[in-house]
């Protein structure tokens, strides 16, 4: 199954009793906006309290560590989330925030039928899908019992290695001003991690906010990465958007890299670690 999916090809899905269509917009007032106007059966997930468990020290995990598994399995179960339930996600970032990161947790908790919303929000909109308003009404499912997440991910000291020993290559998503430490908008010191490459999550869309042809996303990261797209770890400011890069992999047919989950957020905050800028 393709990571991302059209619109076009979600209202063909519509009659289907297995789809869950996710809300995964964040922002202020974000559960007042999804009430006030939602995807026809989409169920909220939030960002800070489902795809996250946000601890007291951002130096220890980041802005957004994730949620152990056993919490998640919960989150599911409340969301009404079977083991063979086709999924879709959206937010209104073009899949860049929250939508991504859902992505990438559901698929790392072993659901194999996960798909982002291509366009999201706004693409459903003028595009023509069926919305509606108010909380919607579903049955709450088993819960499903995982042990630990599958897909890769890095932890700060790996990350640190892997730089020191010229092993791994490490992507920071996130766009060009940030990472050369011109200004930042959210965490407290600008700049980026000595010895990681700059590649914003923007590039993986076109003019119109929409995904780049699978080709097109495997030949740019090939040429990018000298043809060698393996051995990657990707971050972002919390682990958030850098899911927009991997499921941007994943849908160009590439290998999908380790996720530094604690990424800027934490890597900034911790005492004695080196801050490069590049101004």
């Amino acid at each position: 199954m393709s990571p991302i999916i059209s619109t076009s090809e979600l209202k063909e899905n519509f009659q289907n009793k297995n789809l869950i269509i996710l809300d995964a917009r964040v922002g202020k007032d974000v559960y007042q906006n999804y009430l006030e106007k939602h995807i026809k059966g989409a169920r909220f997930i939030n960002l800070d309290k489902d795809l996250a468990e946000i601890g007291d020290d951002a130096a220890f995990g980041g802005r957004h560590p994730l949620p152990g598994v056993e919490k998640f399995s919960q989150t599911l179960s409340d969301l009404g989330i079977s083991e063979n339930a086709h999924i879709v996600v959206y937010d209104d970032k073009n899949g860049s925030n929250a939508a991504a990161r859902a992505w990438w947790m559901l698929r790392s908790f072993g659901l194999d039928h996960v798909q982002v919303l291509d366009g999201g929000f706004q693409a459903a909109e003028k595009e023509g899908l069926e919305f509606t308003s108010g909380e919607e009404v579903f049955e709450k499912a088993s819960i499903i019992k995982k042990e630990r997440w599958l897909l890769p991910t890095s932890s700060l000291e790996n990350v640190e290695n892997e730089l020191v020993n010229n092993s791994s290559t490490v992507i920071d998503v996130r766009d060009a001003y940030r990472y050369k430490g011109e200004s930042e908008p959210i965490d407290l010191v600008a700049g980026h991690i000595p010895g990681a490459i700059n590649i914003p999550f923007s590039e993986n869309l076109d003019e119109n906010g929409k995904f780049l042809n699978p080709e097109i996303l495997k030949e740019k990261y090939l040429k990018l990465l000298k043809d060698k797209p393996e051995n990657l770890i990707i971050h972002c400011g919390s682990g958030v958007t850098a899911c927009h890069t991997i499921l941007a992999l994943e849908y160009a047919g590439l290998q999908i890299p380790n996720l530094y989950v604690g990424s800027w957020s934490e890597w900034s905050r911790r005492e004695g670690k080196e801050i490069a800028k590049d101004i």
